[in-house]
């Protein structure tokens, strides 16, 4: 994880309250919001970018609290981080192919 300063995390929680308001009010079939599915594919990018070089919960915990895209982008970034560290013991097999693919 990289250290960001208060500002940095200031910062990046207005860009991400923003990506998440939108993804939100699309996923929520509001009627002022037009969807633009680039515009959607970017600021679902934008909040898993943010969120892999933060600490959600401890940086953004009141837009994790009021946000169920920016929920769900923390909670499937763990979830792969988890994957990832237990690859080996619990999926052998997948973890070989893996190797095999990454060289």
């Amino acid at each position: 994880m990289t250290y960001c300063s208060q500002l940095d995390i200031e910062s990046l929680a207005a860009t991400a309250s923003r990506a998440a308001a939108y993804v939100d009010d699309c996923d929520s079939g509001a009627r002022d919001v037009r969807l633009d599915p680039n515009y959607y594919q970017a600021c679902s990018n934008v909040l898993i970018q943010i969120f892999k070089v933060c600490d959600a919960p401890r940086d953004f915990p009141m837009l994790l609290a009021h946000s169920p895209a920016a929920r769900e982008v923390d909670e499937a970034l763990r979830i792969g981080q988890r994957i990832c560290a237990d690859r080996a013991s619990h999926c052998p097999e997948l973890d070989a192919v893996l190797r095999r693919q990454a060289r």
